[in-house]
């Protein structure tokens, strides 16, 4: 399986490269709250996959994530003179966000890094985590979470080491849950193998020459909760 941490740090523009072929998730994120005009914080923010498509209309966006690298991508996507953006590194369990400051916080593809089973301190760290999203939101305020149900697959089909995480975010810290289709539409097979293989391994990619895909199935979790007012 490919080192992530090497990708996120040496690989930001093969990654964004990757990830361009997936859908728009905008609306997805204003069926649930819109963030025009709002402080937003995209935590994980990574090249930009969200980011990218709230800077424009958020009054705020403060895009945080581990990489550097990633995140000098994301600067590079974003439209000359945008003046409401702040990029910083850092980790999700310490968020230098001011208290009760966001009104919208998104994570996509994140929190699992930290919050999966193979991680001995994943209860705690999670629990850190959805301490420091209490911490910096606004009354009223608006947690979305995108994570992996399965690359690959038509139907949902969650990696077990995420199982558990997902059970807490329900069961244990109030979110509710639905999922989608977000799919990666490639230009050929050809580059549908390269990309995948880059990211996912051996295993998918050969799946995907066995398949013919061109289009690579993928199942999207969407977790989100409003905090009280």
């Amino acid at each position: 399986m490919p080192n992530h941490t090497e990708i996120y740090k040496n690989q930001a523009e093969m990654y964004e490269r990757m990830i361009s072929k997936q859908p728009n998730l905008s609306s997805v994120m204003k069926e649930i709250r819109d963030y025009q005009g709002l402080d937003v914080a995209d935590l994980g923010a990574g090249s930009g996959r969200l980011s990218a498509v709230i800077a424009p209309e958020a009054k705020s966006l403060t895009s945080i994530d581990q990489s550097k690298a990633m995140l000098d991508v994301l600067e590079s996507r974003m439209p000359a003179g945008l003046s409401n953006l702040r990029t910083v590194v850092a980790d999700h369990r310490d968020l230098p966000i001011e208290t009760a400051s966001v009104d919208f916080v998104v994570s996509g593809w994140s929190l699992c890094y930290l919050a999966n089973s193979n991680n001995p301190n994943w209860q705690n760290d999670l629990r850190t985590i959805m301490s420091e999203l209490d911490r910096i939101l606004r009354p009223g305020g608006t947690i979305v979470i995108f994570e992996t149900m399965g690359t690959g697959t038509e139907i949902p089909n969650a990696p077990d080491f995420l199982k558990p995480y997902y059970s807490k975010l329900e069961e244990e810290y109030g979110f509710a849950y639905r999922w989608i289709r977000a799919d990666y539409e490639f230009s050929s097979l050809s580059e549908a193998e390269e990309l995948i293989r880059f990211f996912f391994g051996d295993e998918l990619a050969d799946r995907v020459l066995e398949h013919q895909w061109q289009v690579v199935p993928e199942c999207a979790g969407i977790w989100w909760k409003h905090t009280c007012v």
